[in-house]
């Protein structure tokens, strides 16, 4: 069995080609945007969005450090994503990591309310067969809320437009988090 993240980047790798465009809603400290930059290869872009800045100078010194170009770094909520997009832009995939900054500032958090906004709006955008991959990180404060709420949306979704799956291993202690994944039918 694959761990969570490592069942997240398999996810992302069996729905984004080379050359299109993917998401990372929460750049953090840059592993995914580098694991999306490989996936979408040189003529491909991916779009790193955060709100702190500490993540913003992380991500971009991993990059620089890897000498990555292909992605656009955006010091931004995920929310307003469709200000960084064209309206004819069709996304292979998107990856969030919900909670807090590794290392960073726990009372800096994910918030429900952008979160679905940034989902809903990044649904627009998907191409058919694309995929949005959330990571749940929920054993911190206003995290529960945040899990609730998007499983809430998720569940929602119109089967015949969106097939949803929730991954996660049912024996760990302690709130492990686990992924929902929306495909686009």
């Amino acid at each position: 069995m694959l761990k969570i993240l490592d069942y997240a980047h398999h996810l992302m790798s069996k729905a984004i080609n080379q050359g299109e465009t993917a998401i990372d809603a929460t750049c953090g400290n840059g592993n995914d945007t580098i694991k999306l930059s490989e996936i979408v290869g040189e003529n491909g872009k991916v779009l790193a969005f955060d709100i702190q800045q500490q993540a913003i100078k992380n991500t971009k010194k991993r990059l620089a450090e890897q000498g990555i170009s292909n992605v656009e770094v955006i010091h931004d909520s995920h929310a307003n994503v469709e200000e960084h997009l064209n309206p004819e832009d069709r996304i292979g995939g998107a990856i969030f990591n919900l909670g807090y900054l590794p290392k960073g500032d726990k009372t800096v958090i994910t918030e429900a309310t952008t979160t679905i906004e940034a989902i809903d709006n990044i649904l627009t955008y998907l191409k058919e067969n694309g995929i949005v991959v959330v990571v749940i990180y929920h054993g911190h404060p206003g995290g529960e809320t945040e899990k609730d709420a998007v499983i809430d949306y998720t569940t929602s979704l119109d089967q015949k437009s969106y097939h949803v799956l929730r991954y996660e291993f049912i024996n760990q202690k302690n709130n492990p988090p686990f992924v929902i994944a929306i495909e686009k039918r």
